[in-house]
């Protein structure tokens, strides 16, 4: 396009708006400021006049050789013949901050979620102090927190709040038996869900903490905006599936000339029933057991996935043999007129692995020394046999 001189360059609406709708793909709408680019803090001194402003304040004129310009120049370019470019002025986009503190527009329409941690490390426990809410729908409210990579059984729940869009629960959910290990590995999930009148769940939101944030004994709050529901991480071995845990007491008692064995609870069993829950108790047997006279089994407890059993077992057994047995332990649900359902189980002994080994060589150097150790039940169980 050729100008007369004197004339006004000018730029038609439908060139600021339409979209270009010739065969090929579709370039992107320019900006006003492509066109007109602004320097900041005025002008450049080393712009010449000449060629875009006429000296005394007269109008833009273009001259009939001059080539027109491309539309598809680049602006920066501009700014990097006359001065810092828009990512200098500006500075670098930040970067991703930790997800304790970032806001978006899909998370913020889901909602927020303020709640805290404390690991104890004492007593192996994590406990979960849902505060309150803030979420973009209405409707009754119920936030439940699972382990990443745990059974269904480790799931709890808060109470329900009802026709509110801001609720305020200060309700505190426990997790036992949780170890130094897990706080490395494992994964916090707090999901929030809108509970119908049949009782049906729509997920809302949800947040995973790594648990490896946490610092023993300390209490770690959390303000967050809650994310569309995440794939669980696959990463993990789950080779054996976690059934729950355990906590065992072992110690090898002079007095009484053998190892005292004792069961003192479980926790986050998984449900066998159709009711959501299990009819537990716990079977225990020192191996190699030639007689078959190792055998003990606790009390049923009715109708809980968190039994507390607190009994103990004694095996009449030289200090010396320990070296050589295998502790097998294994949790049952009892059912009437049919044969009980296995849970899950876990060996002690001279071949098993990790903090279940380190638990054994504890006993067997520490006489008369009890010594309490939660351990991780699975679904298989080497050398035993399934079924009661």
């Amino acid at each position: 396009m050729t100008l007369r001189r004197g004339e006004k360059t000018t730029i038609s609406i439908q060139e600021h708006m339409a979209i270009d709708v010739c065969p090929g793909p579709i370039k992107p709408i320019k900006q006003i400021s492509d066109y007109f680019p602004r320097f900041p803090r005025g002008l450049p001194t080393s712009v010449s006049r000449a060629g875009s402003l006429q000296a005394g304040g007269s109008q833009a004129s273009v001259s009939p050789s001059d080539p027109p310009r491309d539309d598809e120049e680049d602006v920066d370019q501009l700014f990097g013949a006359y001065g810092p470019s828009p990512a200098r002025l500006f500075g670098k986009p930040e970067e991703d901050i930790d997800g304790e503190g970032y806001e978006s527009d899909d998370c913020t329409t889901l909602g927020t979620l303020d709640f805290s941690l404390l690991y104890d490390q004492e007593n192996n426990a994590l406990h979960c102090t849902i505060s309150k809410a803030k979420v973009g729908v209405c409707g009754c409210m119920c936030v439940w927190v699972c382990s990443s990579g745990a059974p269904a059984a480790n799931k709890l729940r808060t109470k329900t709040l009802r026709n509110t869009l801001n609720p305020t629960w200060n309700e505190t959910l426990t997790y036992y038996g949780i170890t130094d290990e897990d706080m490395i590995r494992k994964t916090l999930r707090i999901s929030v869900c809108d509970e119908d009148k049949f009782r049906h769940n729509e997920f809302i939101g949800e947040t995973r903490i790594p648990l490896k944030k946490l610092k023993p004994n300390q209490t770690k709050t959390f303000s967050i905006c809650l994310e569309k529901q995440l794939p669980v991480d696959k990463t993990e071995d789950k080779s054996l599936e976690e059934r729950g845990r355990i906590l065992i007491s072992l110690k090898y008692s002079s007095q009484k000339q053998g190892l005292v064995v004792g069961i003192v609870r479980c926790a986050h069993l998984a449900a066998m029933d159709a009711n959501g829950y299990s009819d537990p108790y716990v079977k225990i047997y020192l191996k190699p057991d030639v007689d078959k006279k190792s055998k003990h089994k606790t009390a049923v407890k009715k109708k809980t996935l968190n039994p507390e059993f607190n009994e103990e077992f004694c095996y009449e057994i030289k200090h010396g043999d320990l070296a050589k047995k295998t502790l097998e332990v294994t949790v049952w649900d009892y059912d009437i007129g049919k044969s009980n359902d296995f849970i899950g189980g876990v060996v002690l002994g001279i071949n098993a692995k990790g903090e279940r080994l380190k638990h054994w060589f504890d006993c067997l150097k520490n006489k008369d020394k009890k010594i309490e150790r939660w351990h991780t039940l699975t679904n298989e169980l080497p050398g035993a046999v399934l079924s009661d």
